[in-house]
């Protein structure tokens, strides 16, 4: 049972550290947090030209291409902003627990309990990461007009990429 309990957390801490991964590879060094935007929303957000047109500086993917009005587009802002300090230090949390994680299992001082510990820190700093970006999700679809969110909905739909089950 007990090995079973660490499989099951050595699993969820490498698939939810696959985000991390792919920006620690943009590091140049190993020797602090992954790196982020400077310009515009958080990492992943478009950065293109104009205020609401496709690729939007600073908005999520799902809002690419709704024409906002500036009101919207004043609440998007101040909600993601808002957030930016709580993802960031989830980000940080989580890639000081992986790579404390990636030093132990390569030490000779190798301890199961430690391990253990640092792999459910960095699962769940995933976890709050998810969890942050999908109430910043929720907040911003509430902005969105019912006709804006169709449209959100439909460019969801149309995007390449694996699909949920329905």
């Amino acid at each position: 049972m007990k090995y079973l309990s660490i499989a099951v957390s050595l699993l969820l801490l490498s698939a939810a550290s696959m985000p991390l991964v792919a920006l620690a590879q943009q590091a140049p060094a190993h020797d602090g947090p992954p790196p982020r935007a400077q310009e515009g929303g958080p990492p992943g957000w478009g950065h293109g030209p104009g205020p609401g047109g496709p690729g939007a500086q600073g908005l999520p993917p799902f809002l690419r291409g709704i024409a906002l009005s500036e009101a919207q587009q004043d609440k998007v802002f101040a909600a993601t902003y808002a957030q930016a300090p709580l993802l960031r230090e989830q980000q940080k949390i989580a890639f000081k627990a992986d790579e404390q994680l990636h030093a132990l299992a390569a030490s000779s001082a190798y301890d199961d309990a430690k391990a253990s510990a640092l792999a459910n820190t960095a699962a769940h700093a995933m976890a709050q990461i998810r969890l942050l970006q999908a109430r910043l999700e929720q907040q911003l679809l509430a902005v969105l007009t019912p006709e804006q969110r169709k449209q959100a909905e439909q460019q969801r739909d149309s995007r390449p990429g694996p699909r949920r089950p329905q």
